[in-house]
């Protein structure tokens, strides 16, 4: 079957993947328009499914309606990245105040002690930073998976999904930005990781709010680590490249008040 021929959602959902790759992987500058046509030939689909896309996009922040009609790329400020982080912290410490209050049975906790500990057993192994590092990706992307998932709340899970969707928002985002300071960092949020379980299980909900959105802020230091780093950020960040040359580390405003 052509790509022409497939169900209109397939199509859809093919634009929509493949559209978001290009951007994140920095295929468009910055305020550049995306002419629909060379669009549909480039990603193999008919105008309807990539416009429906776009419109997807728009929602996650990616893609702009232009006062002429189309859209163009978005851009961010490194203020935007923060708040985004900022904002993941929040919806993120809510997650676990709502894992402490509403825990009515202990073994529902025990899949995300096993990520910790799997976790631990990694950073305790010998082997190198490398495979190290995509391994803690993969177990980190799970905790906080399952932190949501304990909160209970679709509400709070639809709110830090459109958060999520943004480029620079994921727990993940940064991982690649450490270089020689990985290890640090991985030690530094497996520590957090720890603290939120045990603050969950023992119905502690203030605390394990406080350290989830510390956790978040950590991310926040990464990246002021990766902007004083000789390396382009589009090279170590997914969507780096839709970042605004930044204002020297230090100087953005600071969102915890």
């Amino acid at each position: 079957m052509s790509s022409l021929q497939e169900p209109p959602a397939s199509q859809r959902i093919k634009a929509l993947l493949a559209l978001r790759e290009l951007l994140l992987g920095g295929a468009f500058a910055p305020g550049e328009r995306l002419a629909e046509i060379p669009l549909c030939e480039r990603l193999g689909v008919s105008r309807t499914p990539l416009r429906l896309a776009l419109i997807s996009l728009e929602h996650e922040g990616l893609v702009r309606q232009h006062g002429s009609g189309g859209y163009v790329v978005q851009d961010f400020s490194v203020e935007d990245v923060a708040d985004a982080i900022e904002l993941r912290g929040v919806l993120e410490g809510t997650a676990a105040r709502f894992a402490a209050e509403r825990l009515d049975e202990p073994a529902y906790l025990l899949p995300l002690r096993e990520v910790v500990e799997e976790a631990d057993r990694l950073l305790h192994d010998d082997g190198g930073t490398e495979w190290v590092f995509e391994d803690y990706v993969a177990l980190n992307e799970r905790f906080h998976a399952l932190l949501l998932g304990l909160a209970g709340s679709a509400v709070l899970e639809r709110s830090l999904e459109h958060v999520l969707a943004l480029p620079f928002a994921s727990p993940n985002a940064l991982v690649s930005a450490q270089g020689r300071g990985a290890r640090r960092w991985m030690t530094v949020a497996q520590e957090q990781h720890r603290a939120i379980v045990d603050a969950i299980a023992a119905r502690e909900g203030a605390r394990a709010e406080a350290v989830a959105r510390e956790h978040a802020r950590l991310a926040r230091r990464n990246l002021e680590q990766a902007l004083a780093a000789d390396e382009p950020l589009a090279t170590v960040m997914p969507g780096g490249s839709l970042v605004r040359a930044a204002a020297p580390p230090g100087t953005w405003r600071d969102a915890s008040g």
